[in-house]
């Protein structure tokens, strides 16, 4: 304002005309930054009614239109200003749609008229963006310089294909265009892209999450950033924002959306006052909640007490402010995190917290899966949740993140690699599969050469008799046993005598069994008789099979004789 009241050479506001704030625009007359913030003064100005209010148009919206056809800019802008979409997917649908147009003037003249376009086209827009890399038809490169030429991520392409075919199907189903094609199916994300999307969810790793939480439960005021002006907000309020994202597991919108008197307190399900030490010191359960969403209405959830006392604590410091409009709702309501009349921004926690935590807890900003954001939080306060000790079950995390579908929290809970161990082993793969058998070796046997001659000195305990087959394992009939010349009952006198024998060695052999095995293990007698039928023709170590090896005793039943 120095500098305007300088250049216009008056001190009154009411001679910055319009002709006077064109002059600084063109000429480019302010220094120190002021040309960012000449488009809110001049409105603030023009509000008073002294000068023509500026230009809706800003210019990075009259460069999004360098390089698109007139009339594909024309027909973008009107589906802009009549769809129902919230105003951050309208900008990122209209940026696609304008990347789209450009890819039209260079490759598709003829497609610039929407009412043009056919299911040939709509093939050849699909192929254009499963080969685009990063910095094809865009205006500007320099966010992304480094990554320029790369192949596009797989959702990044599902989100130009699925802004056309929003697109399409919005002016179809309004009669702007006769309907000449399918957008549902002739825009449908192609099946090799698809299979690359699906449940990733950013967890921040236990030890970074460990030290981000001392470093929240420690914050001090000397740790929050200071301006050229002095300390902002004050630390109570930088205390309570900065536990409600470590414990709330709430976007980072949802946060400065919180409302006044957000935190409830219950105690043996009765409703108890935020303010009794007494019960806060005892088993209270801390009820947090939570506004509108972009997925649901408004919802209630548990959260740590700690919490529910940081807030409480600023709610009790929180000088009145003047009421906001909901955006999202369109109630006048009070915002938690407001101070001087300015509610906190969505972004403050991805561009202060989070780094004045960092700094805190002594770990860097970005790890291996990219930055630390706020959303990565919910990721991770999900995925603890649901590998707890007594993990929450999916439909009780979707509860508690609010989501509407369980396909949504499947995004967020992750397994860790620790509860899936603990669960393979708990499976019994190997054990299912595999079983132990004593073995008796007859060391006498051995010793005296009596092996070398043919004499059995391996004997597999069967539990109703022994088998003296050296290569047990691999006898198909070694848990049903026909009367083959290497089994030995135990009831017999040669079984007991070689059970008396003091100088068998014990060992354990390990057999694997197969499902049929298995169950006649687990099963009992049925499975057992199964088993014998089965193995009724195979033949023995001996070489006859059972049914030859078997006595066959006829029985009459009435007329009819059975075997």
């Amino acid at each position: 304002m120095s500098q305007l009241f300088l250049l216009n050479r008056s001190p009154h506001a009411k001679d910055l005309a319009t002709p006077f704030f064109d002059q600084v625009r063109r000429e480019d007359l302010l220094t120190d930054g002021g040309t960012r913030v000449l488009f809110a003064v001049q409105r603030a100005v023009a509000t008073l009614g002294f000068c023509d209010p500026p230009a809706l148009r800003s210019t990075s919206e009259v460069v999004s239109h360098v390089g698109v056809p007139p009339l594909w800019a024309e027909w973008v802008e009107r589906w802009n200003a009549t769809t129902a979409m919230t105003h951050r997917s309208r900008l990122h649908n209209r940026a696609a749609l304008l990347k789209a147009g450009r890819w039209i003037a260079a490759e598709q003249p003829e497609a610039a008229d929407p009412a043009a376009w056919t299911r040939q086209t709509c093939a050849a827009w699909i192929a254009a963006v499963d080969h685009m890399k990063i910095g094809d038809y865009v205006v500007r490169t320099g966010s992304f310089q480094e990554r320029l030429g790369q192949p596009l991520q797989a959702t990044s392409k599902a989100g130009l294909v699925r802004a056309v075919r929003v697109f399409f199907r919005d002016i179809q189903d309004w009669e702007w265009l006769p309907r000449r094609f399918d957008p549902i199916r002739a825009l449908a994300l192609p099946r090799s892209v698809n299979a690359m999307i699906g449940p990733n969810p950013r967890v921040i790793a236990d030890g970074i999450w460990a030290k981000l939480l001392w470093a929240g439960l420690n914050l001090e005021a000397e740790d929050v950033p200071e301006g050229r002006s002095g300390r902002f907000y004050p630390v109570e309020l930088e205390r309570a924002i900065t536990l409600t994202w470590l414990f709330s597991g709430q976007r980072s919108d949802e946060i400065a959306r919180l409302r006044v008197g957000c935190i409830r307190w219950q105690h043996d399900g009765h409703p108890v006052a935020g303010d009794s030490e007494e019960i806060l010191a005892r088993d209270a359960v801390c009820l947090l909640d939570i506004p509108a969403h972009k997925t649901g209405t408004a919802f209630t959830k548990p959260v740590d007490p700690l919490l529910g006392q940081a807030i409480n604590v600023w709610e009790a410091l929180r000088p009145d402010q003047p009421k906001w409009t909901d955006k999202r709702t369109g109630e006048q309501t009070d915002f938690l995190f407001s101070f001087r009349a300015r509610a906190v921004s969505s972004g403050y926690i991805n561009s202060t917290v989070i780094p004045m935590l960092c700094q805190k807890a002594g770990v860097p900003a970005s790890d291996v899966r990219g930055n630390i954001t706020s959303h990565r939080a919910r990721s991770t306060i999900a995925s603890q949740l649901y590998n707890a000790k007594e993990p929450m079950t999916l439909f009780e995390l979707q509860a508690w993140l609010g989501h509407r579908s369980p396909q949504s929290t499947q995004h967020y809970a992750k397994i860790s690699p620790n509860t899936l161990t603990k669960a393979y082993r708990d499976a019994g793969y190997f054990a299912r599969n595999v079983r132990t058998i004593e073995v008796l070796v007859d060391r006498d046997a051995i010793e005296s050469d009596a092996a070398a001659a043919g004499e059995p000195w391996q004997h597999y305990d069967l539990g109703h008799g022994l088998c003296t087959y050296s290569f047990f394992e691999q006898c198909p009939h070694r848990m049903a046993c026909a009367r083959c010349d290497f089994y030995t009952p135990k009831d017999s006198s040669k079984g007991q005598l070689l059970e008396a024998k003091d100088n068998l060695q014990r060992m354990l052999a390990t057999i694997p069994l197969t499902d049929e095995e298995q169950a006649a293990v687990d099963d009992g007698q049925a499975a057992l008789d199964r088993l014998l039928k089965s193995l009724a023709d195979v033949p023995t170590p001996s070489g006859a099979p059972p049914r030859q090896l078997l006595p066959v005793i006829e029985v009459r039943q009435g007329n009819t004789p059975q075997t």
